[in-house]
């Protein structure tokens, strides 16, 4: 029960900002699981090599079913024990840096990898203290800072 003299919390003022955008670069990387890079998974060297090119982020996404160029189709199902499930690394950041860091991959999906760019837009709301597209720890240069 309201009561005449309690503040209404609908008609409170709304002090949130407008969400900002920005333009970027979707890097999308289909490998399998089971690939490797010297004795390495392919996906865990995609984020290693991202991570010292000072990219924004990586993130690996593991499938629960897909095919590739083999054609045969890999699953998680309980009866059907899949080896080399496929995996999906996913970088945003502005479209010059992603663009720099594909010679960095190229070996690594030479041999079936499938790579994905998408013209993206990040949304900001509020206050946002995270780092930017090109900003890494607080470093205004965009370099990452490193342990010394």
């Amino acid at each position: 029960m309201t009561t005449p003299d309690a503040p209404n919390p609908s008609s409170a003022p709304r002090t949130e900002r407008a969400p900002r955008t920005e333009r970027a670069l979707r890097l999308t990387v289909l490998v399998g699981e089971s690939d490797v890079w010297h004795h390495r998974p392919v996906f865990t060297e995609i984020v290693h090599r991202a991570h010292r090119a000072g990219l924004a982020g990586a993130s690996v996404l593991r499938g629960i079913e897909g095919f590739g160029a083999s054609s045969m189709i890999h699953t998680q199902r309980l009866l059907s024990l899949s080896e080399d499930l496929p995996v999906a690394v996913v970088i945003v950041d502005e479209e010059e840096r992603v663009r720099a860091f594909l010679p960095l991959i190229a070996e690594l999906v030479a041999d079936g990898g499938r790579v994905v760019l998408d013209a993206c837009e990040i949304v900001r709301f509020g206050a946002d203290d995270r780092a930017q597209p090109g900003e890494h720890d607080g470093e205004p240069d965009g370099k990452q800072a490193r342990p010394r």
